[in-house]
């Protein structure tokens, strides 16, 4: 129940006060019986509601109670669909609120930096722009039911490996541009509730312990409102992390950081302004929390929106013809046979603390029988443990039923123990016993469907040749079967776009060789090239490019337009476009707008996702998009004027497919502000020169001192003190002080 948060706080002893900044339990706060301050529970999600079946105690990861188990993150992020986001927050928040709970602890907004990464199915996408939108979706559907959210894992927690003590070596620039973007649209747009910072150290400092990270960042420059939680076991101090803005440590693990926490305070090593301020966030989420279970939901209904967001996050990643025709879709009398223990054994969801317990569960065999009406032979093809024995005979059996068949639909994918949280995967490659069984099916049929299963995206390098059409699902949750077999009938058609690019192979990747780390520190030496932004800039091949995804039609772009209006921080770039239907089935397109700045004084990447619409077409209808940028869209964050900043010149904006499938470009003109740097004496001259105050005081002082301005390159290269200096001190030290002075005022 609501309480005045101000007139409670003025009532707790300082133990009270502190005994508020731990929790009680693996899942519970603590409550203050005393003044109606009750416990509120936080358990894990993001794709789904794992509540413990026995609470308190540690982690049962196998048993909670029945929840609908979602799509993961990375076939969520695939749908490219804010709103379809909102509509699973809001089914999440609606089980939460029936079982009493505070917090959900989700979404997951780390940035895809290597494809190794074990907890990647967590999470959404390479790309920070698409990344946040889709999380602020999801937050504002949870939270629109009464429900808390927690954004995780703040910041830079991109790897398991040595997860809670890594220290990630990142330059500033690096963090603002790719690392903190999803955080900070989420928390400016959607407010979570609650912010859960991460288990590794960053330049050395544990990020619960990170002033500069929890105070300066998150609530300083971003105004967030909410209760900074750790990550359970993630506290290593707890007065230094409270003194730096984390306020909640969980789980529960008794008396000794609240006596700690006194302590501090009694002996003026800890104001208790900072523990009032930490105190009176835990109170406002309590203030917020329910207490009581709300109504149940509509189960059917949730197992229904299951199946729409695992159909719109499936990627039709290759989809070519035999015999003149696409594979897909299947037509109802194809002679189809299914290969595959995945594809009654589905894997729908990944390794680790996010494991759901769903309320029914569609296997693709049973629900591709049911779409078609009729059996469908079955071979189960492979073992999941590879015995090797097992899997011959089951490879042989395949490949005789193969030869009769006119279509073989194989499933293929990871297994639990290939990716979970907790630790890294080792390859990108398939299993060796699922490549080979594709090798030997494809030697005697030309009609082989693949239909993947994974967390992160797999190696294709040295099969995809034998297959003409590739389905990518992900991790499509409890209807993910269902969706999967209307997709391949041609029941739905395939909408989903790649959330992260699908590499050639793993040394081609923007991380290799700075992954995961060496004695305890990991460099993030790829800077701002993350994800397709590495692999245009280094003009590496890929397999499939970042928002690549085919449909059973086509569409045409055209009538491009890019108006700039106002300028500064009321910069906006209007940017429309015409998109048409152009095939014979309706079919949705996800219009992908790029920005990139030719003449930008920094390295910049080639493109960079600025903008996104899905648009549902029927054939032959066209719709005009216009999307809008600011200028934030425009900048980068200098690191030394540590501010967002728009160099004004040409840009080009870039419409398209994918980031490797331009339609349209348009160049605009933009006003800017100065990137120049403050001078000093160790300046060189041509950054001297170059300065709109600098260059015109120092070429007086040196026409006035007789000394010539030269436009030798390696003599402009040297510090202006020390070209002085070479030509005789003509210029005095107290003279070349005032320059500087005069330079910067």
């Amino acid at each position: 129940m609501p309480f005045d948060e101000d007139q409670v706080l003025g009532t707790l002893t300082l133990q009270e006060k502190a005994s508020l900044m731990s929790g009680a339990d693996f899942w519970h706060t603590k409550g203050v019986e005393r003044a109606g301050v009750a416990a509120v529970m936080m358990t894990d999600g993001p794709h789904g509601l794992r509540k413990q079946v026995v609470e308190g105690g540690a982690a049962e990861l196998g048993d909670s109670v029945p929840a609908t188990c979602f799509p993961t993150a990375v076939t969520l992020a695939s749908t490219w669909d804010p709103e379809l986001m909102r509509r699973v927050g809001e089914a999440l928040g609606r089980e939460a609120a029936a079982q009493g709970v505070a917090v959900l602890l989700g979404p997951g907004v780390n940035i895809k930096r290597t494809p190794l990464c074990g907890r990647n199915f967590e999470y959404f996408s390479e790309d920070p722009y698409l990344t946040g939108r889709l999380a602020a979706g999801y937050v504002e559907g949870v939270q629109s039911q009464g429900v808390g959210t927690s954004l995780k894992h703040f910041a830079a927690n991109n790897q398991e490996t040595d997860r809670m003590r890594v220290s990630v070596e990142v330059d500033e620039r690096t963090l603002r541009e790719i690392y903190l973007p999803a955080f900070e649209h989420v928390v400016k747009t959607a407010q979570p509730w609650t912010v859960m910072c991460a288990y590794n150290k960053i330049a050395g400092i544990y990020a619960s312990e990170h002033g500069w990270l929890l105070s300066g960042v998150l609530r300083g420059e971003w105004g967030f409102e909410g209760l900074v939680v750790s990550d359970w076991g993630a506290v290593h101090d707890r007065v230094a992390a409270l003194a730096a803005g984390l306020d909640l440590q969980m789980p529960g693990i008794g008396p000794r950081p609240d006596k700690a926490v006194v302590g501090a305070v009694v002996d003026g090593r800890l104001p208790e302004d900072v523990l009032d301020a930490a105190t009176r966030r835990v109170l406002h989420l309590v203030a917020r929390s329910r207490t009581e279970p709300a109504a149940a939901p509509d189960l059917d209904a949730h197992h229904e929106l299951a199946r729409e967001a695992a159909a719109a996050g499936a990627v039709l990643l290759k989809n070519d013809p035999v015999a003149g025709h696409p594979v897909l879709p299947l037509s109802d009398e194809e002679n189809v046979l299914v290969v595959g223990e995945l594809a009654r054994t589905p894997r729908y969801q990944g390794a680790g603390s996010s494991q759901v317990h769903p309320t029914r569960l569609d296997d693709a065999l049973t629900a591709l029988r049911e779409v078609l009406g009729r059996d469908v032979p079955f071979v189960p093809g492979y073992t999941v443990d590879a015995n090797p024995y097992q899997d011959l005979q089951l490879r042989t059996q395949a490949v005789e039923q193969a030869r009769q068949a006119g279509t073989v639909v194989l499933f293929l994918g990871l297994l639990p123990a290939d990716e979970s949280e907790g630790y890294d995967r080792e390859r990108l490659d398939l299993p060796t016993n699922q490549v080979r069984l594709l090798t030997a099916l494809a030697e005697v049929n030309r009609r082989v469907v693949v239909v993947l299963a994974n967390g992160s995206v797999v190696a294709l390098t040295g099969w995809r040749r034998s297959a003409p059409a590739i389905l990518e699902t992900w991790l499509g949750g409890q209807g993910g079967g269902h969706a999967v077999a209307e997709i391949l009938t041609g029941r739905r058609a395939p909408e989903g776009r790649l959330a992260e690019t699908i590499p050639l192979r793993l040394t081609d990747t923007p991380a290799h060789g700075n992954f995961p780390g060496e004695f305890g520190h990991v460099r993030y030496g790829e800077g701002v090239l993350v994800g397709y932004r590495w692999y245009d800039a280094r003009d590496v091949a890929v397999a499939y490019p970042f928002g690549h995804g085919l449909t059973y039609t086509t569409f045409g772009y055209d009538a491009l337009t890019a108006t700039v209006s106002g300028s500064g921080d009321d910069l906006a770039v209007d940017v429309s476009v015409r998109v048409t239907n152009t095939g014979s089935v309706a079919g949705a397109e996800v219009v992908q707008v790029y920005v990139r700045d030719p003449e930008a004084s920094v390295l910049r990447p080639p493109r960079e996702l600025k903008g996104f619409r899905k648009v549902r077409l029927a054939p032959g209808e066209s719709q005009q998009v216009t999307i809008t940028l600011g200028a934030r869209d425009l900048a980068y964050w200098h690191p030394t004027l540590r501010h967002w900043i728009v160099e004004g010149g040409s840009f080009v904006v870039e419409v398209g497919s994918s980031s490797r499938d331009i339609r349209a470009t348009a160049a605009v003109e933009v006003a800017g502000e100065s990137a120049a740097l403050p001078l000093d004496s160790m300046s060189t001259v041509a950054e001297w020169l170059a300065h709109p105050v600098g260059g015109p005081l120092l070429r007086g002082a040196m026409a006035a001192a007789g000394v010539p301005e030269t436009d030798e390159e390696m003599l402009r290269q040297i510090p202006l003190e020390v070209a002085l200096s070479f030509a005789g001190g003509a210029v005095a030290p107290a003279e070349l002080a005032r320059l500087v002075a005069a330079a910067n005022a």
